[in-house]
């Protein structure tokens, strides 16, 4: 029985776990090696990396982890900055200021949601004339749509500024032919159990500079000198995953495609219930191809469908299923105020017009038809 079956309420996202993830962890306890690391971190590592296209991964106890380590050796600090899209979770700007540095916050992508290229240059040109080191930029793989790193690199790279990649949400989505995690000097995965797969917690660090994933094992590990006692020269963290955690994840990683088809299916039963009512669409529909519909939400223009997204969240609510509005951006988090930031009003836009709607893979069948059937009474009420 999955997690999302125990419970009377119908989750946004609930982990997808069964046999085999029940035997690669009880084969981690009867090995012996509960504490972190061990054999099952190391397969781990090496086939995480061999999926995302790198030459090196390093599993961490979170994707928010990962972007600290990987700000710190882009060379994020104090009295720098970190260019952040404004439509994410709040992990990727607080892994900036983790390190001491400024995050700046960039409008989107109206159909992608992703970080706006264009804007991304003017807010570039604009730092940098105003002598603001910019220790890197940190594009949004959002709801499991890749950010357009085709026009998002060479702006980074004429302003000779790192990439670090937030994948956090797009493990097995793909752009221009290349695996999410393959983009960036460095990027950042996470198994947090609501995301496409799930190691309870935890995350990964993926590079293709073996330096830098030697410097991310070192620092993770509470930068322990190699000598027979404990010596520490600089501070580190308490990052590393755990052996058995790791087991979960191989076996999440086996049934990865398949979670992805389900999620895939989700969404297109989800446009066909939408289709033709005026004033929706399937959020970043088109183009889904690549995706790996993490999240379905839809967009809703109230002045043409005469109802808004809370009113169909509302609703939903009642019949115990859970819906989210898309990320409130972060210039209008109260944590962030008064941060720049280079704005159109589209993350404002997004965040009141969008919801996302149930979309794990474990969702049981006639969990899927309760919340089709109470989108479709919705729906008749407001025809």
């Amino acid at each position: 029985m999955t997690t999302a079956q125990r419970g009377g309420r119908v989750l946004l996202s609930a982990p997808d776990v069964g046999e085999l993830e029940q035997e690669l962890v009880g084969a981690a306890i009867r090995s012996g090696w509960i504490a972190p690391l061990g054999p099952m971190v190391d397969q781990f590592e090496e086939r995480v990396a061999a999926r995302c296209g790198r030459r090196s991964a390093v599993a961490l106890s979170s994707g928010t982890a990962a972007l600290h380590l990987a700000l710190l050796q882009a060379g994020a600090r104090p009295r720098t900055a970190v260019v952040i899209p404004t439509l994410t979770f709040a992990a990727t700007a607080n892994a900036a200021v983790y390190t001491g540095a400024e995050p700046v916050f960039v409008d989107c992508d109206p159909e992608s949601g992703t970080l706006d290229p264009d804007l991304l240059e003017r807010a570039l040109d604009t730092l940098q004339a105003a002598g603001t080191e910019v220790a890197a930029v940190v594009p949004v793989d959002l709801l499991g749509r890749c950010a357009d790193y085709t026009r998002i690199g060479p702006v980074c790279e004429r302003a000779g500024v790192p990439v670090v990649s937030d994948a956090a949400e797009s493990l097995g989505a793909q752009h221009a032919g290349r695996p999410a995690g393959s983009f960036g000097v460095t990027a950042a995965l996470s198994f947090n159990g609501n995301k496409i797969m799930t190691t309870s917690g935890g995350g990964m660090l993926l590079t293709d500079d073996p330096a830098i994933a030697d410097r991310a094992r070192y620092l993770s590990t509470q930068a322990r000198r190699p000598a027979v006692h404990y010596e520490h020269t600089e501070i580190g963290y308490n990052y590393r995953l755990s052996n058995v955690l790791a087991a979960l994840g191989l076996a999440q990683l086996e049934r990865l495609d398949a979670m992805i088809g389900r999620r895939r299916a989700l969404r297109a039963a989800y446009a066909q219930v939408f289709d033709r009512v005026p004033g929706v669409r399937i959020f970043q529909r088109t183009g889904d191809e690549d995706d790996n519909c993490w999240l379905t939400a839809v967009v809703v223009d109230p002045a043409e469908a005469g109802w808004c997204a809370e009113d169909l969240r509302a609703a939903l609510d009642v019949a115990d299923i859970e819906c989210r509005p898309l990320w409130k951006p972060m210039h209008a988090q109260p944590v962030f105020a008064g941060s720049r930031a280079f704005l159109d009003g589209t993350a404002d836009r997004l965040f009141g017009t969008g919801l996302a709607l149930p979309s794990g893979s474990s969702l049981a069948p006639d969990q899927v038809e309760t919340v089709l059937s109470a989108i479709g009474t919705f729906l008749g009420r407001h025809r």
